[in-house]
């Protein structure tokens, strides 16, 4: 489906002539890329549109894959703070493709959330998982 984020204002400084954006849930300076603005504008959109409190998100964290250490890009946790909801980010100019679905599914390897959600920041993607069935249905709205 299309997505049309708002135009979040974002806390910018230019640091040693690079741009940088204050991450308000990782609480530091990150350098502007194409991809950490569809990650800001994805969070932005998950707190001010879904309601989601900045203390249920969490932005790439490390995990373990096959003895390998990566990074996801957004993790979102229920009421229970049970990991929920994860997103990967891509940069505008990437395509969704079943390779962006299998990297999110990658990192759900280890994290079992229930829904996996894909953006480049023009379409989002989002599947439910029945872990069971090890399957997937995409579904047509955000299911918070």
């Amino acid at each position: 489906m299309q997505i049309q984020f708002q135009p979040y204002e974002f806390k910018t400084r230019l640091n040693n002539g690079k741009k940088e954006l204050w991450d308000a849930i990782r609480k530091k300076y990150v350098s502007i890329t194409p991809e950490e603005l569809v990650r800001q504008h994805l969070v932005q959109y998950l707190i001010h549109e879904q309601k989601i409190s900045t203390g249920k998100i969490a932005i790439e964290k490390e995990i373990k894959l096959n003895g390998l250490k990566k990074r996801f890009d957004v993790l979102v946790y229920d009421e229970n703070l049970k990991p929920f909801l994860l997103a990967e980010c891509k940069a505008p100019q990437i395509k969704l493709t079943q390779a962006v679905m299998n990297q999110a599914a990658n990192y759900n390897m280890q994290l079992q959330v229930k829904y996996l959600l894909i953006t480049n920041g023009i379409e989002i993607h989002i599947a439910e998982i029945d872990f069971e069935k090890k399957s997937y249905q995409w579904l047509n709205k955000l299911p918070i």
